[in-house]
């Protein structure tokens, strides 16, 4: 039996390849590894993104993500909006009596203010708010009427109507009447809607003892004289010369300044000097009597 003996030679590089390969160590590199941190990474992004759309959503919808404000000033500021937007709210649906600070936080879910925001809205926000009204300490909505209920509402429009003040805004009569929607839709005809030019609602009074027919060759007169290109003169010129008087006005006269003369320009009085003929005889004595002499 024979046996092939390497040759020693390459017995000796073989040798000296390992110690290279051990002295020398690679790295692996993971592709699946990085692609899932990718995609990690990438999620993250994405739920950051949904995270701050659903933010902006409810701050939008009027829910107040008070977290997202950044800053001592913004946190105060968004406290003290939700907490009006609330009592506002709570008035609206009849619940007009007033609360302290303590049931306020806890209706409004403000549980974790600090005692320093607390105390500026005890002493500054709340009672400086021109929509929040203060007694003894508590607090409530404060709109610009107080009206109880829709008779209330219809009282103060006919009062509008009767001193010629016009009608009121819708949005004013919403804010201070609760569940104003069932109010007005109750009354009905008793009340007329106008709309504005910058599409705000007037109410007004119906007057119905002012509801009258005018006979129609009344109206056919009254329309047919055009009065568009007259200003007031010259309506009131035209009056004249048909022999009717026109209404004057009876309002309050403005009274004109009284113009002052200046000091400077008064001139000085001249007084006449008397027993001008005795002028060598008489004698000063303004200074006392003269000595003898």
């Amino acid at each position: 039996m024979t046996i092939n003996r390497m040759d020693p030679a390459l017995l000796r590089e073989r040798e000296l390849f390992k110690k290279r390969a051990l002295s020398q160590p690679t790295v692996e590199k993971r592709p699946a590894a990085s692609e899932s941190g990718g995609s990690k990474k990438k999620k993250s992004k994405a739920d950051k993104e949904a995270s701050g759309s659903k933010h902006g959503a409810d701050t939008s919808n009027g829910n107040f993500n008070l977290k997202a404000l950044t800053g001592s000033s913004g946190y105060k500021f968004g406290c003290l909006a939700k907490i009006v937007n609330y009592m506002k709210t709570r008035h609206q649906r009849g619940d007009t009596h007033h609360l302290t600070v303590e049931e306020i936080l806890d209706e409004t879910k403000l549980l974790d203010i600090g005692m320093k925001q607390k105390q500026w809205l005890m002493t500054e926000a709340l009672a400086s708010n021109p929509k929040i009204e203060v007694r003894d300490g508590k607090y409530a909505f404060k709109p610009k009427y107080h009206l109880k209920d829709k008779k209330a509402l219809l009282r103060l429009l006919d009062k509008h109507d009767q001193l010629g003040l016009g009608g009121l805004l819708l949005e004013d009569v919403e804010e201070g009447l609760p569940n104003s929607a069932k109010a007005l839709k109750v009354l009905g005809d008793q009340i007329i809607f106008v709309t504005r030019p910058d599409k705000k609602k007037i109410l007004f009074y119906n007057d119905k003892h002012c509801q009258f027919t005018v006979d129609e060759e009344f109206t056919k007169l009254w329309r047919s004289i055009p009065v568009d290109s007259m200003d007031e003169e010259k309506i009131e010129d035209y009056l004249k010369r048909q022999g009717i008087s026109s209404m004057q006005e009876t309002g309050p006269k403005k009274v004109l300044p009284i113009k002052r003369k200046k000091p400077g320009g008064q001139k000085k009085r001249r007084f006449k000097t008397h027993n001008d003929h005795l002028a060598g005889v008489l004698e000063d004595y303004s200074e006392g009597v003269p000595a003898k002499k």
